[in-house]
C-alpha cells in the first residue's frame, strides 16, 4: 500500500512537472497587441475647416459626413461672364422668335388675302365670258337679221324695186355684224383662256405678272421665314451651348466653393490634425481614422520562437483578462528593429518590443464577433504551440 501511494506520488509529480514544463516552454508572445491601419482624410480645396463635434474614439461608417470646407472667395467671374451671355443669348433668341412670329401672321394674312382677290378674279373672268357670249349671241342675231335683210333688198333691186343705195346699206350692215360678232367671239376667247388661267392659280392681264401682289410678298416672306427659322435653330443651339458651360463652370465653382468631408473606412476617429474654423490649404491632413476592417494582432517573440515560425502557420490569441481562445494565421514576420512598417498603423510598438522579433498574426475573430470588433490598443497573448492543457481551455471557451 505503501508503495503504490509512493507511485501514484511519483506520477503526480511527473504530470505536474509536464505540466508546468509545457506551459512555460511553450512558444509564446511577449506581448500581442490589437491594431489597425490607418488612414487620413485631406481636404480637397482651399478654404475655411467645420468638423463635426465628435470625441476621439468615436465610430463612423463609411461615407459618412465628418466635416466641410468651405471657400467663400473662390473665383466665379467665368461664371458671370457666362452668365451675362447667357442672358443676351436668350434676348437674341427672344427676338428671332417673334420677328418669325410676325412673319407667319403677315403670310397668313397675305394668304386669306390672295384667296379672295382669286375668287374675285375667277368670278370676275366669268361675268366677261357671259357676256361676250351674251354679246356673240347677239351678234349673230344680228348678222343673220342682216343677212336676211341684204338678201330681200338685193331680190327688190333685181326687180327695179330697190335702189343700189338700199343694197349697199345692207351689204354694210352685214359686213359691220360680221365683225361684230368675229369681235365677240374672240372676247369670248379670251376671258376664256383668262378664266382658265386664274383657276390654276396663274392671272393674265396687262400691268402685272401672272401672280397677284400677295403672292409675291408670300413668296419673299417665305424666304424670310426660311432664313429666321435657320437664325432661331443656329440662335438655340449657341444657347443650348452656353447653357453646358455654364453648367459645368456652376458645378466647378461648386466644388471649389464647398466640400464635404467624408469617412472612407469603417472605423474610429483617431487624430484630429486641424480644428474647425482652422483655413486649411487643398491636400492638407485634417483628421486620421482607423480601419476597423483591417485588424491585425501584432506582436514580438525571442529569436528561437521566430526562427521556428513560417507566413501561413496557425497561431492562438487569448485577449489579457479573458478566457476564450481565437485562433489566426501568421501573415508577416518582419523580424527586430522593424519600426518603419508601423508609420501606418494606430498603435506604435515599444522600445521593448523592438529588441525583439515582430510577428503579425491575422484573427478573424476580431473582425465576425461584434463585441470584439475594433478593440484597438487591446493586448494578448499569442501562442504558437500546443500546450498541456489545451484540452481543458476548450471546456472554458
Amino acid at each position: 500500500m505503501k508503495l503504490v501511494k509512493i507511485i501514484v506520488g511519483l506520477i503526480i509529480v511527473l504530470v505536474a512537472g509536464y505540466v508546468v514544463v509545457g506551459e512555460q516552454l511553450t512558444g509564446a508572445s511577449a506581448d500581442a497587441v490589437i491594431n489597425a491601419r490607418l488612414t487620413t482624410v485631406r481636404s480637397s480645396i482651399s478654404g475655411r475647416l467645420g468638423l463635426q463635434d465628435r470625441p476621439l474614439g468615436a465610430q463612423v461608417r463609411r461615407n459618412e459626413q465628418i466635416g466641410d470646407v468651405t471657400d467663400d472667395l473662390v473665383d466665379n467671374v467665368r461664371a458671370g461672364d457666362l452668365e451675362n451671355e447667357k442672358a443676351q443669348g436668350a434676348a437674341e433668341h427672344t427676338r428671332l422668335l417673334k420677328d418669325l412670329m410676325s412673319v407667319q401672321e403677315a403670310i397668313v394674312l397675305l394668304r386669306e388675302r390672295s384667296r379672295n382677290y382669286s375668287a374675285d378674279r375667277i368670278r370676275q373672268l366669268e361675268a366677261q365670258v357671259a357676256a361676250s357670249q351674251s354679246l356673240g349671241d347677239a351678234a349673230e342675231a344680228k348678222l343673220k337679221s342682216a343677212t336676211l335683210e341684204l338678201q330681200r333688198t338685193s331680190s327688190l333691186a333685181n326687180r327695179g324695186i330697190e335702189t343700189g343705195v338700199s343694197y349697199q346699206r345692207a351689204q354694210s350692215l352685214v359686213e359691220v355684224s360680221r365683225l361684230e360678232l368675229a369681235n365677240a367671239r374672240a372676247e369670248t376667247v379670251a376671258a376664256s383662256v383668262s378664266l382658265e388661267a386664274a383657276r390654276r392659280g396663274t392671272f393674265l392681264g396687262d400691268g402685272y405678272n401672272d401672280a397677284p401682289y400677295s403672292e409675291q410678298r408670300i413668296a419673299e416672306l417665305e424666304l424670310r421665314q426660311a432664313e429666321l427659322k435657320s437664325q432661331v435653330d443656329a440662335q438655340a443651339a449657341r444657347l443650348a451651348a452656353v447653357d453646358a458651360r455654364l453648367s459645368a463652370e456652376r458645378l466647378r465653382v461648386n466644388r471649389l466653393g464647398s466640400a464635404t468631408l467624408q469617412s472612407n473606412v469603417n472605423g474610429l476617429l483617431w487624430d484630429v490634425l486641424a480644428a474647425s474654423g482652422e483655413t486649411v490649404q487643398r491636400g492638407e491632413d485634417v483628421v486620421r481614422l482607423v480601419d476597423c476592417d483591417s485588424t491585425i494582432v501584432t506582436l514580438s517573440v525571442s529569436e528561437s520562437v521566430y526562427n521556428s515560425l513560417t507566413v501561413g502557420g496557425s497561431a492562438q490569441f487569448r485577449l489579457n483578462g479573458r478566457t476564450e481562445v481565437m485562433s489566426g494565421t501568421v501573415t508577416r514576420l518582419a523580424g527586430a528593429g522593424a519600426e518603419t512598417i508601423y508609420k501606418n498603423l494606430a498603435i506604435a510598438p515599444s522600445r521593448r518590443h523592438l529588441e525583439r522579433y515582430d510577428v503579425t498574426v491575422t484573427v478573424p475573430a476580431l473582425q465576425d464577433d461584434a463585441k470584439l470588433r475594433c478593440l484597438v490598443g487591446r493586448t494578448g497573448r499569442v501562442f504558437f504551440d500546443r500546450r498541456p492543457l489545451d484540452w481543458l481551455r476548450s471546456f472554458w471557451t
